[in-house]
């Protein structure tokens, strides 16, 4: 079964960015469904779509249902389309796929791993697409659908996609807040976070091309106690970031030390 005709349900940053993709990819989008009027209207027009702020006046009929709401309400809204012909697959990074079991007969997921935002809409190209589904058909469908916007398309369990979303929240959401740290620290000195653009940019690139591992340089792989020493002191002013500062420089030091650097 080739997947055409889509339900949005939800108008947020993944809801946009993913309806928009699948209309510009060829995709119909029968209708737009959020508690937000406004949201849901906006959404409509960009993907020439009706909307609605009832799940019950919804079609009843479609290839795909994409639940795009917030991890805490896709049960309801699961339990809401048991009566639906259609896939109905959820995208959230978090929530397992038994979340459908005894409620729906077909159904899968089809998670972006990427941070979406309304305000710059993602050319989905080389965006990985992690998908799951509860039979081969299924499967199949949620599949190419997937390979219509996107080039990196991943078979991911549930187990497995939340090791995923875990890891980037490492690698996105911590990262971010050092750079809010290091713009702090350096807004206190009068220096401005755009001297460091570009040690992030080749940061950045390296791993692209390299492992982390290979990667780690600083004080803390040297080893160099009196560097570490006057970091810290110059810290005094800021406690929380001092002991981020210390759990760090220990981690580096002993993966050093067990040769995992």
């Amino acid at each position: 079964m080739l997947i055409n005709e889509i339900v949005i349900i939800g108008a947020g940053n993944v809801a946009v960015n993913m309806a928009v993709a699948f209309r510009n990819s060829g995709k119909k989008i029968l209708c737009i469904f959020s508690r937000n009027a406004e949201k849901a209207r906006k959404l409509a027009e960009m993907v020439d779509a009706p909307y609605t702020g009832q799940l019950d006046k919804l079609p009843r009929n479609a290839d795909l249902f994409l639940i795009a709401v917030n991890d805490n309400a896709i049960d309801e809204v699961a339990g809401k389309l048991s009566d639906v012909s259609g896939i109905v697959a959820h995208t959230s990074g978090s929530v397992s796929i038994s979340v459908f079991e005894n409620k729906i007969p077909d159904y899968g997921v089809l998670y972006p791993l990427m941070h979406l935002s309304t305000e710059k809409l993602m050319d989905f190209a080389h965006i990985p697409l992690c998908i799951e589904a509860n039979t081969p058909g299924n499967y199949t469908a949620i599949s190419e659908l997937a390979g219509s916007v996107s080039h990196s398309v991943y078979p991911v369990t549930s187990a497995e996609r939340k090791m995923l979303h875990l890891a980037a929240v490492f690698a996105s959401n911590f990262t971010n807040l050092n750079y809010i740290i290091s713009e702090e620290i350096l807004k206190k000195n009068n220096l401005s976070f755009d001297i460091l653009h570009p040690i992030i940019v080749e940061t950045a690139n390296k791993i692209l091309r390299n492992s982390p591992t290979e990667l780690q340089t600083g004080p803390a792989v040297r080893e160099d106690y009196q560097v570490i020493g006057e970091h810290e002191k110059l810290l005094k002013d800021f406690p929380y970031y001092q002991k981020m500062y210390k759990l760090f420089t220990e981690i580096i030091i002993q993966k050093k030390k067990n040769n995992e650097l």
